[in-house]
Parts: C-alpha cells; sequence; structure tokens
C-alpha cells in the first residue's frame, strides 16, 4: 500500500506553488460519519462542541484526508436567526419550522452573534480545538451557509421560491440580513483560526434560473468572499445539483475553488471555468461512496482524475457533496488510496495504464 509522504499542509502548499507533491490533494467530504468514527449519535455532535471536534480530528487521522470540515447540517446560522431545528436521535437535522411565516414578520429578524445564538458557539468551540490540535498539519474550515440558502431557511424554501417573483424586494431584505450573519461569523470562522467554506445549495441552477442567480444570490455571496479575501483567506464555493449556467458567475463572485457536483461535468467545467478557478469533485456520494464496492470507488476516482487533473487552475479529488453518514470506512479508504496509488505527477499514458489495470 502506498504511504503518503507529506502532510496535508505540506501538499497542498506545495501543490499552489507548482511544486512536487506525491499525489493530488484529495477530500471525502465528512460530515455526520465523524460521529461513527468515535462511536456517539449524530444528534449528541450539534450539542457539543468538544464531541464535535473531537469526531473530526479522529476520523482526519483515521483516513488521512487533506482539509478537515467542522460541519453537521446547514441549519446553524439560521436557527441563530431563530429558525426552529430537529435534531432526530442519530440522524442528520432537518429544518422543522423556519423563523417566520409571512414577509410583514421580516423586520422581527436580526443577525446572529455567533458567540452567543443558537449552536454557533459550539461550532466554533470545536474549530479552535481542530486548530489548536491538527491545524499545524492539516487545514481546518468551518461551513458557513450561503446568504440565499439561509435566507430560504428563515421564511421556508417554497415560499421564498415564490417571492423571488412576486416579491424581489422581501427576497432582498432576507438576503441583506441573512449576509449581516454570514459576514458575523465568517468573522468568527476566521478569528477561530479556520478558513470559512461556502455552500450554497438553493442558489443551484436547478432550484432558480440563472437570471435570478444574479438578482438574488450573486451580489450577496460576492460581498462575503470579499469579505473573507480581505482577511487573507481563499474561498471554496459548493452549489449543489446542475450548476453548469452559474459557473461564470460563481468565478466572478471571486470563488478560488469550486466543489462542483456530481449532477455537473468536471471536463465541461475545465472548459468553461478552469483558468480561472480550481476545481474540486465529483465522485458520487450515494451511488458510489455509499453504495458501491472499494473496486467502483477506484474506478469512479480515477475517472475524475483523468478528466481534471490537467486543470489549468489545478484539481481536487472529492466526493460530489457531502458523504452520507453510513458510508463504509473501506470505501473512504478506497478514495484515498486511489490516489495514493495513482500519485503525481501525472501523464495520459499512466492514466491509460492505470485504467487497463483497474477495470
Amino acid at each position: 500500500m502506498v504511504k503518503d509522504q507529506m502532510t496535508p499542509i505540506e501538499r497542498i502548499t506545495a501543490y499552489n506553488q507548482g511544486r512536487p507533491v506525491d499525489r493530488l490533494p484529495c477530500v471525502p467530504i465528512i460530515g455526520n460519519t465523524a460521529a461513527r468514527v468515535i462511536g456517539v449519535k449524530v444528534s449528541e455532535l450539534p450539542q457539543d462542541g468538544k464531541l464535535l471536534a473531537k469526531a473530526q480530528i479522529e476520523a482526519y487521522r483515521r483516513f488521512g484526508y487533506d482539509i478537515v470540515r467542522i460541519f453537521t447540517d446547514l441549519y446553524g446560522q439560521a436557527e441563530a436567526m431563530g429558525a426552529v431545528v430537529r435534531y432526530p436521535d442519530d440522524e442528520t437535522a432537518f429544518l422543522d419550522r423556519p423563523a417566520i411565516t409571512d414577509v410583514k414578520q421580516i423586520d422581527n429578524l436580526t443577525p446572529a452573534d455567533p458567540y452567543h445564538d443558537g449552536h454557533l458557539p459550539r461550532y466554533l468551540e470545536a474549530m479552535k480545538i481542530a486548530v489548536d490540535t491538527i491545524g499545524n498539519e492539516v487545514p481546518v474550515t468551518g461551513a458557513l451557509t450561503g446568504p440565499f440558502t439561509n435566507a430560504s431557511f428563515l421564511i421556508g424554501a417554497e415560499t421564498l421560491t415564490r417571492l423571488v417573483g412576486k416579491n424581489p424586494e422581501a427576497v432582498h431584505r432576507l438576503c441583506r440580513l441573512s449576509l449581516e450573519t454570514c459576514l458575523n461569523y465568517a468573522k468568527a470562522i476566521i478569528d477561530a483560526g479556520c478558513t470559512p467554506s461556502l455552500t450554497d445549495p438553493m442558489s443551484s441552477a436547478t432550484i432558480i434560473s440563472p437570471g435570478y442567480f444574479k438578482e438574488f444570490s450573486f451580489p450577496y455571496l460576492k460581498q462575503l468572499i470579499d469579505y473573507i479575501h480581505s482577511r487573507g483567506k481563499p474561498v471554496t464555493l459548493h452549489i449543489c445539483g446542475k450548476t453548469a449556467k452559474i459557473w461564470d458567475q460563481m468565478a466572478e463572485a471571486g470563488a478560488n475553488c469550486i466543489s462542483i457536483d456530481n449532477a455537473a461535468s468536471l471536463t465541461e467545467a475545465k472548459r468553461q471555468v478552469g483558468d480561472r478557478v480550481r476545481l474540486m469533485g465529483n465522485v458520487k456520494p450515494s451511488e458510489i461512496m455509499l453504495q458501491g464496492t472499494p473496486a467502483d470507488i477506484r474506478l469512479a476516482v480515477l475517472d475524475a482524475v483523468r478528466e481534471a487533473w490537467d486543470n489549468p487552475k489545478g484539481y481536487i479529488v472529492a466526493s460530489g457533496c457531502s458523504l452520507p453518514t453510513e458510508t463504509p470506512f473501506i470505501n473512504i479508504d478506497a478514495m484515498l488510496d486511489a490516489v495514493r496509488e495513482i500519485g503525481y505527477p501525472l501523464t495520459e499514458e499512466k492514466l491509460f495504464d492505470l485504467q487497463r489495470r483497474w477495470s
């Protein structure tokens, strides 16, 4: 079995600088699977910063991937603003009730204080512990829900998608409030020693048109990304689903790396925006990582590498979205082992030979 020759920070730093590396960076996006690593229930993680940190630290040590992400669900910011989130005993949280039910209630909302509201203080505690414990060897990021998606949790996704056409000013008011919370939380994440990692699924072209993205999502994403850049941090932006029609806008908003969902094409992304942004993705989280065999994972990783290894701005092997909680450990191992065996630098001949041997 091929072993890593570099720490994640050494690898990513060298890769960014065009210096030799032992392999491509690899990030199986581990969220609540971390609970399984330390044998606790999913619902325990957002309630206890120390436990959340322990889960993510031990998951990193178990698998050896290249970026740690402090994350349990997307609702932390909205909950801190008044939304009601349900925490099933051993499953991922879900939105039980938005913060408001009518646009007349928007004035009742206030931006969240990440040091006091909801579960955000626990996430920040976990980030600080993770940075202190493993931050000298692996980048630690904090998950940050984008303004438009957070706005959807404040009034409900169906209501928000209706309002974009019927009452655009109400949508902008919700997005401005969400942006204030995002900026407050981004500052706290950075002050904790982490880098914000942006997720904005409701901005997907699967849900809203590129025109609506430009009007309601782009301006707020750009302000948020500009702030993060002003603090000296790069930005990875993940938007779920089909995103080809908004890749240009995602790049224009300032994202340094675009995380590509498995519903989209790495080849098309490379062709369209690869000279402007790094790409990350897009091994299928459910069909391959959860349900596949180690052999399936190895071939899926190789397919993704063949598509994007020569992206001008670089490429990170990753799952297309967060892994399902019950993803088998042997499948996560298989992803990392495949990347290690593929190695770096690469040539088309080497990739072809691996394809022939692995098929």
